[in-house]
């Protein structure tokens, strides 16, 4: 692990999700978690689109949220991962983005993925059988649009008027496929917290995805790695297992339901299943430097889904991330300026 400069990005990720009925309440508690996360020197702050509630997150409209984000936080960078691009017609998606983009100072990270659910498909009038097609065709012109040029029809450019997005584009994959597909297109790598539908260790079915995307990237600019990792720091294990295994457990259980898991899962399979680091943050430390895609991952994202822990828990797990387990991994709070460029990170493992 490296102990100097310079340095990976250390992010966290929101699926904003919450306890009974009240969803302003939950909204206000994941810009809370922003607001302590840029005071925390965290990198960038993550959101995830879903349209349907049950089992993912409650956030569907993730730029007028990351807006708001925008407003209350000072140098964090902002982005989603992932926008759920068959589903959003992509010039005005561009729009929102810029706009976010401008009001911010240039923080916008976008991420973009292909979803999953029929039900969402259904609701927005769209095949899901052509979810590639549409996310390869919905990215070109998203593309487009945010490089300024023209789109749809002569004489027609987005407004406000994209900064430089050459390097701030990410593609969520599942698939060594799709991660060299990721890479043909030049947009930044995606990986989630868990690999569905493998038994073995999420780090070993991932790890040669990351390989295909380094192998086949042939852009000027360095590559970037967002590495997603359910990550839960606390006292000791047994706080965090009271704060996170049954919310997890369910999750595993419902996941059994659609096939991406075996049926009967027990509490500590369904952990393993979701690549959990949980416990003391030396616990942590410890499992992480054991990561297998950890080393060639330019930046890593944290989150707690599928757990749902109270405000105040999540709050200290931040403190501890940041305070604790990145600074042991070779990780340094930024100060001045948002961290931006390539040049300006390095694979944790480098």
């Amino acid at each position: 692990m490296t102990t100097g400069t310079p340095r990976f990005r250390l992010g966290f990720l929101t699926h904003v999700q919450g306890r009974g009925d009240d969803p302003a309440r939950t909204y206000r508690n994941a810009q809370e978690l922003f607001v302590a996360a840029d005071e925390l020197g965290f990198d960038v702050g993550w959101v995830a689109q879903h349209h349907v509630a049950p089992g993912g997150g409650g956030l569907s409209s993730p730029w007028t949220f990351l807006a708001h984000a925008a407003a209350r936080t000072r140098r964090i960078r902002l982005g989603t991962a992932v926008t759920i691009l068959p589903l959003e017609d992509p010039v005005r998606l561009a729009e929102d983005v810029s706009t976010v983009d401008a009001l911010s100072g240039g923080r916008v990270e976008i991420g973009v993925g292909s979803g999953s659910g029929e039900v969402e498909y259904a609701a927005f009038g769209q095949d899901p059988a052509r979810r590639r097609e549409l996310t390869s065709e919905n990215l070109r012109v998203l593309r487009s649009a945010l490089a300024n040029e023209e789109v749809r029809t002569p004489g027609f450019r987005i407004q406000p008027a994209a900064g430089d997005f050459g390097d701030r584009i990410w593609q969520g994959v599942f698939s060594g496929e799709g991660a060299r597909h990721a890479a043909a297109g030049g947009s930044n790598l995606l990986i989630n917290r868990a690999a569905y539908g493998f038994d073995a260790p999420t780090d070993e079915v991932q790890r040669p995805w990351a390989d295909a995307y380094l192998g086949a990237w042939d852009r000027p600019h360095r590559p970037r790695i967002g590495l997603s990792r359910f990550v839960f720091p606390a006292k000791d294990k047994r706080t965090a297992l009271r704060q996170i295994g049954d919310d997890v457990h369910r999750a595993a259980l419902r996941m059994a339901e659609s096939g991406a898991f075996p049926k009967g899962l027990d509490a500590g399979e369904a952990l393993r299943r979701f690549h959990s680091f949980h416990g003391h943050p030396d616990e942590i430390v410890t499992a992480l430097r054991q990561e297998k895609v950890l080393p060639v991952a330019t930046d890593l994202i944290t989150q707690f889904n599928p757990a749902v822990p109270d405000h105040d828990a999540a709050l200290r797990a931040l403190e501890l991330i940041a305070t604790q387990v990145a600074p042991a991994l070779g990780w340094k709070p930024a100060t001045g300026t948002p961290i931006g460029t390539p040049t300006d990170i390095t694979p944790v493992g480098a």
